[in-house]
């Protein structure tokens, strides 16, 4: 179990901190919804979630077959729902992955990516295509 402990510091800003490790994360409101937007917001934190933990269960995977994946990248883009409430409709990851097309462990990296914790969690209402590109 880890446990995180949130401050709300006024401003819409929020500060967190990670107990494990000690680490700080700022948070403020978008913009578009009364903040400052000189952080990430909540949701932005949902989508960095999304494609960092993609990359990381790939990465588990990519270890244990002893493949580099060293210069992959993940890029997710959050689509807020135009209708109340406001929610995230859409978080589209397009994966790029330093290897070949036919690299003969694609299906097990492609897997492992979308059976990450995030994805899994995510609710069944909100589009999360997983586009992959293969570039070696």
């Amino acid at each position: 179990m880890v446990r995180v402990t949130s401050t709300y510091e006024g401003g819409l800003r929020c500060r967190a901190v990670h107990g494990p490790s000690g680490g700080v994360l700022v948070t403020d409101a978008p913009v578009d919804n009364h903040g400052r937007g000189e952080s990430f917001s909540p949701t932005d934190l949902v989508a960095t979630a999304l494609g960092t933990c993609m990359m990381t269960i790939m990465g588990i995977a990519a270890d244990r077959h002893g493949i580099d994946l060293t210069g992959l990248t993940a890029e997710t883009t959050k689509e807020m729902s135009a209708d109340p409430p406001r929610r995230i409709a859409g978080l589209r990851t397009r994966i790029t992955v330093p290897l070949p097309p036919d690299h003969p462990q694609r299906p097990l990296l492609e897997q492992a990516a979308l059976g990450c914790p995030v994805h899994r969690s995510l609710a069944t209402g909100i589009d999360a295509a997983v586009e992959f590109v293969w570039r070696g």
